[in-house]
């Protein structure tokens, strides 16, 4: 069987379960799901995205007086002082393999973030294949430390709340810097908060208790692998601070516009049966009142 087909019975199974669980939900209780929202440090390498669409702000930073202060910290001090040091001893410590692991291991943990959100803004096939991922790596991935779903054809995908947000008309708004944070905008630190009420972990401690400390080892681990690639990045950039701005912006456009084309897809497969049962409808109804019309010239 290949890659494909395997694609397509899992993508089913997790839709067939999507399906269940949520009436499942729907009867038993209504707790949300919870998760937590992602770094975002490798925007700065975002450099060939396409401009804002017509509804979005171009680089819209009116506090940046403000944000470049914090972004002076953030990098100049948390980053230098804690995080570098940190995941120099973390990559020493740990094999590459072993890291890798641990990536996958946060990424599938994150799971019901993007499964929520896929089902809000209408992507019910991503959603199905969220799911399948989620139970394969869980149980044959041992809790995600493999990923084993990305081997059969179910390639990784992400959505958040502020993405949510932006399909349903939400404008970005001003650009936002905060202290131990990715890089934001004022609609995406909303979305933040939401997801990290949606964190599993935030059911035995407070959600952004939960959200900052797996996003804080997540952050490590990502440094560790990308060391070098972060220096060559300081070095060779004029502005970081709007090197990093700008690649954040773009980056999320893209994101955003990738997650229109996927829900636009998803209608038009859906709806595309109803269109040419339709047409064939109107077809057999312009033939009957056809021959009716020839039935009565003959007569």
């Amino acid at each position: 069987m290949s890659s494909a087909d395997n694609r397509s019975l899992l993508s089913l199974a997790g839709f067939v379960l999507l399906v269940s669980i949520g009436l499942f939900g729907c009867a038993a209780r209504g707790d949300p799901w919870r998760t937590s929202s992602t770094s975002d440090q490798e925007a700065i390498l975002a450099t060939d995205m396409p401009l804002p669409g017509p509804n979005e702000e171009m680089d819209y930073d009116p506090g940046e007086s403000f944000n470049d202060e914090t972004f002076y910290f953030n990098f100049n001090v948390l980053d230098r002082y804690a995080l570098k040091p940190a995941a120099k001893v973390w990559s020493k410590v740990l094999p590459e393999q072993v890291r890798q692991s641990l990536s996958n291991a946060f990424y599938n943990l994150a799971m019901p973030k993007r499964f929520v959100n896929k089902v809000v803004q209408g992507r019910l096939p991503r959603a199905g294949e969220e799911l399948a991922r989620f139970v394969l790596n869980t149980t044959v991935g041992f809790a995600g430390f493999f990923d084993v779903a990305s081997r059969l054809g179910l390639d990784k995908s992400d959505a958040d709340t502020g993405q949510t947000f932006a399909l349903y008309g939400v404008k970005p708004g001003p650009y936002l810097v905060l202290p131990l944070l990715s890089p934001l905008t004022v609609r995406d630190a909303f979305g933040y908060a939401a997801d990290s009420f949606m964190d599993p972990l935030s059911w035995f401690v407070t959600p952004f208790a939960a959200d900052f400390g797996r996003a804080a080892a997540d952050r490590i681990n990502e440094r560790a692998d990308n060391m070098t690639l972060y220096d060559d990045v300081e070095d060779t950039s004029l502005d970081l601070y709007a090197a990093v701005r700008n690649g954040y912006l773009q980056r999320r456009r893209q994101s955003i516009e990738d997650a229109i084309r996927d829900r636009d897809r998803t209608w038009k497969s859906i709806l595309v049966p109803f269109e040419s049962q339709k047409k064939s409808t109107l077809a057999k109804h312009r033939q009957l009142l056809h021959d009716g019309v020839r039935k009565d010239q003959t007569s």
